[in-house]
């Protein structure tokens, strides 16, 4: 196994600790053949850090925490295991790892990069949750880039109105 190591280094800008995180993730995710959203929802009152889709249609999510105190606020992160195959932490080379649950993954990343440490078991999603999770991914996406391209459809403008969610 390679060993991980801070690349590329640039100034952090304005991403917050988690986001950096995140940022080094979906760069790794991508290197794996995976497609990313950040920030993504699978459901009411959920929200994930990364939720990456692979090349077979795996679903992992990875939950990104910066420090001692944001892993231990976090009451919500066993409701993500019915959303994906595989459930990953990703922390920082200084976060105490001890704390993690066993039976889920570990990554270590930065802003620029991250490595798998240990891979989480997987637990296959039912059929019918995977194809709703599959279609809500690229219909997040594609409302995501379609919002680069036009403003006016981005969140909060007036031609943003999604009528298929009815919560």
């Amino acid at each position: 196994m390679e060993t991980f190591r801070q690349s590329n280094p640039t100034p952090k800008g304005h991403l917050q600790p988690g986001q950096m995180l995140a940022r080094g993730v979906s760069r790794h995710l991508h290197a794996l053949g995976f497609a990313s959203l950040q920030e993504f929802v699978p459901t009411r009152g959920l929200r994930v850090d990364v939720l990456g889709l692979g090349p077979k249609g795996e679903l992992w999510v990875v939950e990104c925490k910066s420090s001692r105190a944001d892993f231990q606020s976090d009451r919500k992160w066993q409701g993500y295991l019915e959303w994906c195959d595989r459930y990953f932490w990703a922390v920082n080379t200084e976060f105490p790892v001890d704390l993690l649950p066993k039976g889920t993954g570990l990554i270590i990343a930065d802003g620029y990069d991250a490595e798998v440490i240990r891979m989480a078991p997987e637990d296959k999603l039912a059929a019918p949750r995977r194809k709703k999770l599959t279609q809500k991914f690229a219909r997040d996406a594609a409302r995501r880039l379609q919002s680069l391209c036009d403003p006016r459809l981005g969140r909060g403008g007036p031609l943003f109105t999604d009528p298929t969610n009815r919560g």
